[in-house]
């Protein structure tokens, strides 16, 4: 052993120290201590080397030799084969160190590139994008500035110390990068010549130290990665404050312009214009037109499966309606996501906000959803075609177009149409043929993958994945319940599937309870994927995880598919105007380009036009109408029930008390009823000949179903003011009580009147009795007609009647039983058989022929009876009682004409006017009516141009206004 400090210990450990630093000092080696010159030979290479005792001693004097070291010259007295064998074996390591320091030096280079792009990119993201508001800067920059308190907005920025914490190590850097340059110097050291010339002792030795620096590497390694993890989530939630920062800027920035700082309106943003076009287009054509391929987010998926978590994560709001493994997304639902100040939802076509920080709008809003859903879906069904329209406005959301579709089923359960599972993938495959619209594929990662059914789907709209983006949710359940993670990792790099996509996320989206607030969601997700092994263990990459990073990917997919897609769209909308616009100017150069809102309130006006000429119409017109059909209506009643009954009475005490009678007991129950149904039928009947007049006009035939379906639809709504119903009682009544005829034209009107009356009845009878009996004989002479046997047998009662009746000319109204049988067996006696009951039939029809002609005789003889009626003479063959009652039924009449007349021109022409008023704001408010009643090709092709022209005029707004914001 050396004493430490002697000379000749360090003299000797300075040679070796420079000869393995490769610096040779100018030293003679006989000037050595002898006891150096003996180190110096043990380790100068000459003779057989030994191990040092001290494994402490080998490891430095190991680690010192990787160094580049100078060859030594030989020593005196060694020979040149030593000299040349170590001159090769310092040639040959040399060259190896040089070798591993350039790919030492290219890895440091492409990873210290990579990283600093990477530290660029997220520092560029962490900007706030003011872009969308370019318009505003120009304006009132300067009176911004002045109005926000700088010294509050430093003081909301984060401390410079605070910034420093967040800084990497950079001493930690250096030493893990040297431990990394080591690491690799050591796995790839060991050269051939070195081997060949260890012994076996030195070999066993390296084994083992390796053996301890593979486990001590593996930990430092795992210390790196959670160094790496622990940076990653420092700089994540330094993201997530300047974010919520930079919202509350964007928010007072965009409230302060609402505020009115220039009191001017404000731009629709892109994505609006963009929405307000693909409104048009569902609008346009529900069943999707192959014209239609504007970019759109499909967000498809197996039911229950996580699409709306998804989606109202994206939006920041529990928006939709929840359900516990029912079906509740049962039409397609297109939100449009935007930028604004509040937070705030609202539908197309309603014009409340529904304010999303609030627990009570959210309720209403979910409600609301559900109720369309329910009202979209048709009898019978359980899914619908029709697309519901939402936007939703807030701080911070990516502005994009999503379609939320119901969920891919593969069983129909109880109380779903047979035929849901194939509407469903119909509408699916609707909006995923469009070879622009951008698939969002959900898929639950709680359960086994083979059970998936959209991934099939998804893979034939999309076989090569061009613009479709996979989505695993319920990784949290994952995780726990898989008993191999791997499989995660499998689904997330494209492994397992077979289906193609651009990218591939996991999500977490909550606990399952309802009740989670999007806040909280957010915080179990983080917490989720800090803690899980998935991420830790490299299984999933940082940009792969959080719907977070889910929305920034989705929203530039879509833009940069808007890009590339809209232009192109706009050229085949232009193409598509030329030719509907000839197809017009061929067929129809004269009209006008009316659509069918137009069309109706055309037809309209005409309708209310038409309405207004029953007012016009004199009342002389009305009462002479209403009178004719009152007593067409009821004169059967008055002649059968009243005055038949009464003439047959023996004086004229009986024939006006059963007068009387008969007619309090008409008056009490029918007369009232009759005549206001009289009065109903006649108002309709002038409005639907006012309508025909007016289509006689040279009016357009293209109204004609809607101005039928109008007056149908007024009339059944119109109801009759029953309160007239007493007053009209009382004053028909009174009518029918006054028997005093007070001059000779009432006089002679009654005698006409009752001639009128029963020379119509007799007309009648004697039409039953010819079709009865048959034709007589110059009918069966001249028109070669004959009698059937009824008719016969009918003829031989008839004849044996009439000589009854001659025989007793006042005989009264029934036969008796005798007569019967008499009548009976003279036709017997001619071989006639006959009924009794037919007997009695043929004798009332006689009758009653007999009755009307002595009837109408009498009348003849009461023409001068007015002056007996007027002094009260009592003259049995001018006793004109019928005359009378003709006379009170005639004045009744009349009166009653005029009080219908009152109540049409005072109350029921106005109140069917007001109803078809009402009728027609209702057509016009229900579009699907208007399409049922405004047809023909003339109208689709009006329809078409109107909506082609505004979505070219729409898109080319849209064009400019993205190269604008490029």
């Amino acid at each position: 052993m050396l004493r430490v400090g002697s000379r000749a210990a360090c003299v000797a450990c300075r040679n070796l120290v420079a000869n393995n630093m490769g610096v040779r000092f100018r030293i003679p080696l006989q000037k050595l201590h002898p006891l150096s010159r003996a180190i110096h030979h043990r380790y100068s290479g000459n003779g057989n080397p030994q191990r040092p005792p001290h494994r402490t001693a080998a490891r430095y004097f190991t680690s010192m030799s990787r160094l580049p070291m100078r060859p030594p010259k030989p020593p005196p007295g060694s020979g040149g084969h030593g000299y040349q064998q170590q001159r090769n074996f310092w040639v040959a390591r040399l060259a190896a160190r040089l070798l591993k320091l350039r790919y030492i030096l290219l890895g440091s280079a492409v990873g210290g590139g990579y990283t600093a792009k990477k530290t660029y990119d997220e520092w560029k993201e962490m900007l706030p994008d003011f872009s969308e508001y370019n318009w505003v800067i120009p304006d009132f920059v300067w009176e911004l500035s002045e109005q926000i308190d700088l010294d509050k907005l430093a003081k909301a920025l984060p401390e410079m110390e605070e910034i420093a914490k967040l800084l990497p190590d950079f001493d930690k850097i250096g030493e893990n990068f040297t431990f990394l340059k080591s690491l690799l110097t050591s796995e790839t050291s060991g050269d051939p010549p070195l081997k060949a010339t260890d012994s076996s002792a030195a070999v066993a030795h390296e084994a083992g130290d390796k053996q301890y620096k593979k486990s001590s590497d593996k930990e430092k390694i795992d210390q790196l990665q959670e160094e790496l993890l622990r940076t990653q989530l420092r700089y994540q939630r330094m993201l997530e404050r300047l974010e919520k920062e930079n919202k509350e800027l964007r928010k007072v920035v965009l409230q302060k312009d609402d505020k009115g700082i220039h009191q001017r309106k404000v731009k629709k943003s892109l994505i609006d214009m963009y929405s307000e076009v693909l409104d048009i287009l569902s609008d346009y054509d529900a069943n999707y037109n192959t014209q239609d391929h504007l970019p759109r987010v499909v967000v498809v998926g197996d039911q229950s499966a996580g699409k709306t978590s998804v989606l109202e994560m994206i939006a920041q709001a529990r928006i939709f309606p929840r359900g516990s493994g029912e079906m509740m997304t049962r039409s397609p639902v297109k939100v449009t996501l935007s930028e604004g100040p509040h937070h705030v939802a609202m539908f197309k076509d309603s014009g409340r906000e529904f304010d999303l920080t609030k627990e009570e709008d959210l309720a209403a809003l979910r409600h609301e959803i559900e109720l369309r859903m329910r009202k979209s879906v048709k009898e019978g069904q359980t899914v619908s075609c029709e697309t519901i329209s939402l936007s939703v406005k807030g701080p911070g959301i990516q502005r994009m177009v999503l379609v939320d579709l119901p969920g891919v089923i593969s069983t129909v359960t109880t109380g779903m149409a047979t035929d849901t599972k194939e509407t469903i993938f119909s509408i699916s495959k609707a909006y995923m043929q469009n070879p622009n619209a951008i698939i969002l594929c959900i898929q639950d990662g709680s359960v086994d993958a083979e059970r998936s059914i959209v991934t099939d789907l998804v893979s034939q709209m999309d076989p090569q994945g061009k613009r479709t983006i996979f989505v695993l949710t319920k990784v949290d359940l994952a995780e726990k319940n898989l008993a191999s993670p791997s499989r995660i990792q499998q689904i997330v790099e494209g492994k397992l599937f077979p289906m193609k996509a651009l990218g591939y996320f996991a999500v977490v989206t909550g606990k399952g309870s309802s009740a989670e607030s999007i806040d909280s969601i957010k915080d179990y997700e983080e917490d989720f994927f800090q803690n899980s092994r998935l991420l830790r263990d490299g299984m999933l990459k940082a940009h792969q995880v959080t719907t977070k990073n889910l929305s920034l990917a989705v929203a530039d997919c879509f833009w940069k598919m808007v890009r590339e897609s809209v232009e192109q769209q706009a050229d085949v909308f232009k193409a598509s105007r030329f030719n509907l616009e000839t197809e017009w100017k061929n067929n129809y150069p004269r009209l006008r380009e009316l659509d069918r809102n137009e069309l109706f309130e055309k037809a309209k006006n005409e309708i209310l036009d038409e309405v207004i000429s029953l007012s016009q119409v004199t009342p002389q017109h009305w009462e002479s109408i209403l009178q004719k059909k009152l007593w067409e209506r009821v004169s059967t009643h008055v002649i059968e029930n009243i005055y038949l009954p009464a003439a047959q009475t023996m004086d004229s005490g009986t024939f006006n008390t059963t007068v009387d009678i008969k007619l309090k007991q008409w008056t009490d129950k029918q007369l009232p009823h009759k005549a206001l149904e009289v009065a109903w039928e006649t108002l309709q009947e002038e409005f639907a000949r006012f309508m025909a007049e007016y289509k006689g006009k040279d009016q357009d035939d293209i109204f004609d179903k809607l101005k039928e379906a109008v007056k149908d639809e007024s009339i059944k709504r119109h109801k009759w003011n029953e309160r007239a119903l007493d007053s009209l009682r009382v004053i028909q009544h009174n009518a029918l009580e006054d028997r005093s005829i007070t001059d000779k034209p009432q006089w002679d009107a009654a005698i006409q009147f009752m001639e009128e009356t029963l020379q119509s009845r007799l007309k009648d009878t004697e039409s039953v009795i010819k079709d009865m009996v048959g034709p007589d004989w110059k009918e069966r002479w001249l028109s070669w007609k004959n009698r059937t046997p009824d008719q016969h047998i009918r003829n031989e009662t008839k004849n044996e009647l009439d000589r009854l009746l001659k025989l007793h000319d006042e005989h009264t109204a029934y036969l008796a039983n005798d007569e019967v049988t008499t009548v009976r067996k003279n036709l017997e006696a001619r071989s006639v058989e006959v009924d009794p009951m037919l007997i009695k039939d043929t004798w009332h029809q006689l009758y009653r022929r007999h009755f009307l002609q002595k009837a109408l005789s009498h009348c003849n003889l009461c023409k001068r009876g007015f002056y007996y009626y007027q002094r009260h003479f009592v003259d049995s063959e001018l006793e004109c009682n019928d005359v009378v009652l003709f006379w009170r039924i005639q004045r009744m009449l009349v009166i009653t004409a005029n009080t219908l007349r009152q109540q049409l021109t005072n109350t029921e022409v106005r109140r069917l006017e007001k109803n078809v008023k009402e009728v027609l704001d209702d057509f016009g408010e229900d579009m699907e009516k208007k399409t049922q009643l405004i047809t023909g090709r003339r109208v689709q092709l009006a329809e078409d141009l109107k909506k082609v022209r505004e979505i070219q005029e729409k898109l080319e707004a849209f064009i400019e206004a993205l190269h604008k914001e490029k």
